[in-house]
């Protein structure tokens, strides 16, 4: 296995299991400030790191172009923090109580935009 893989796989399950330490353990929205960076940053990573294993399997199954894997892990990496990004704007936007329908669709435009003009 390739040890970047390896490394993804990890920060994934230790990603995620923080935010199910923070979830589960302390309540974000009741807890001082501590709390809602600490949620926000652990959803940033395990939004981030689930998306580009399932971006990195995605890419794999539906081999459109020939990719050598360190070209596939960049790019489903670049994905993958642009969707945990998108991700964790949104649920801030949503803690503000700003969320409309069409700002969430308009910050997952802005996200989709800036991966279309970085990939070339």
């Amino acid at each position: 296995m390739n040890t970047l893989l390896f490394g993804i796989i990890l920060s994934a399950l230790l990603s995620t299991t923080s935010l199910l330490v923070v979830l589960l353990r302390v309540s974000p929205l009741a807890a001082p400030e501590q709390a809602v960076s600490a949620f926000l940053f652990s959803l940033l990573l395990s939004v981030s790191t689930v998306s580009t294993l399932v971006f990195i399997g995605i890419w794999k199954a539906l081999p459109v172009h020939t990719w050598d894997m360190g070209k596939l892990m960049s790019i489903s990496l670049r994905q993958g923090i642009f969707l945990g990004v998108g991700v964790t704007i949104l649920v801030l936007f949503h803690m503000f109580g700003m969320l409309n329908w069409w700002i969430g669709v308009m910050i997952f435009a802005v996200v989709l935009l800036v991966e279309i003009a970085l990939d070339h």
